[in-house]
């Protein structure tokens, strides 16, 4: 069978990423198409891959201004040649699922979420600091990309959700049934050893994470805070952490495990599609203090392997973490828990989805 995997770019590492090389691990023969590929920002593993990317790479500029090019991705994707393929399977946020197939092809598209800063552009806008002109113009410009983000998603033939509140937005904007795997969690070998004082939040620190409310609530409450990962947000988040918090920048997945080992809670300030990050921190066997929305409703279970809170603050995360420090919890059953989202299960249950599908289709067919 041939296969294909789509997915949006490559030129930042995260948990879309983490998924694509569990897809890529099934299919290890199959190209790769994306729109850019930066491999300096990449895990040396991608350069062994077969990766095919847009003339979006070939543009002035595009490691630094890719977003600029928000109005070339549709063209870019659709004109992929992917008639030699049996089977496409595209990874998407953003762009990949609208790429264009044959009508024998099957295409399943793993949906990380419809496209935040076109549905939801206001948030976008407010979030980015976009003002001026560009801060007026670009809602009128997201209509056209929201009129193709809608059209397109009438080409994917099965969704795969990451969460039930993606598949919820997959429901309400494509009108499309979604099933739901959870992302893949390396969830490692698990070492017991009692917590430490320090409290740990981080991976890729852009604005919509809101690691600013896990500082602002630290520096109130003048407890230890371990900020991990490096992004775009990094130097802002800096300049308003107070002595109790410590930035230790990018780690390997040994440093990461003691970190998850070590801290007394992991801390979930943002609404997350899923998260893999608090799934690793209970592979450790520790708490998750998250807000009470998005993919956390589907990894943490309040009281048993961590707390919510739902008022979006720093007075209301500080509030959690303060009612948090009289909880009793398990790590063997936090670790257990944790164990139902392994890379394994994940692959075990995507094979099973992909070959029901073809089944299916082959049913129709005869």
């Amino acid at each position: 069978m041939r296969v294909a995997i789509i997915h949006d770019y490559l030129n930042q590492y995260g948990g879309a990423e983490r998924v694509l090389e569990s897809i890529h691990a099934l299919y290890p023969d199959a190209p790769v198409y994306t729109s850019i590929y930066d491999p300096s920002a990449m895990p040396a593993a991608y350069r062994d891959w077969d990766i095919r990317t847009s003339f979006i790479q070939q543009l002035p500029g595009w490691r630094k201004h890719f977003r600029n090019y928000f109005l070339l991705y549709p063209s870019a994707f659709e004109r992929f040649d992917l008639s030699g393929y049996d089977l496409v399977i595209s990874s998407s946020s953003a762009y990949a699922k609208g790429v264009i197939t044959n009508p024998g092809t099957l295409h399943i598209c793993y949906c990380h979420t419809p496209m935040r800063f076109a549905w939801r552009t206001a948030d976008y806008v407010k979030r980015e600091q976009i003002g001026g002109p560009l801060g007026a113009v670009l809602p009128l410009l997201l209509t056209y990309v929201r009129l193709w983000d809608v059209a397109s998603s009438a080409r994917v033939d099965h969704y795969i959700a990451n969460s039930r509140e993606v598949a919820r937005r997959i429901r309400h904007l494509y009108k499309r049934e979604a099933e739901i795997l959870p992302p893949p969690v390396v969830v490692g070998p698990y070492n017991e050893r009692p917590p430490g004082d320090y409290y740990l939040t981080g991976g890729r620190l852009v604005p919509y994470k809101r690691i600013d409310l896990a500082i602002e609530a630290f520096n109130a409450l003048k407890l230890p805070l371990v900020v991990f990962g490096d992004g775009r947000d990094r130097a802002a988040l800096e300049r308003i952490a107070g002595p109790t918090v410590r930035f230790v920048g990018r780690v390997d997945e040994s440093r990461l495990r003691e970190l998850y080992s070590g801290c007394r809670a992991y801390l979930m300030p943002g609404e997350e599609d899923a998260g893999i990050q608090p799934v690793e921190a209970m592979a450790a066997g520790r708490p998750v203090i998250a807000y009470g929305s998005g993919g956390a409703l589907d990894t943490v279970i309040d009281g048993v392997t961590g707390r919510f809170f739902y008022e979006q603050t720093a007075a209301g995360l500080a509030a959690a973490v303060c009612q948090s420090r009289a909880d009793e919890y398990d790590p063997i059953v936090i670790r257990q828990h944790a164990e139902q989202f392994s890379v394994e299960r994940f692959q075990s249950r995507l094979r099973a989805i992909i070959e029901r599908e073809i089944e299916a289709r082959r049913s129709i067919k005869g």
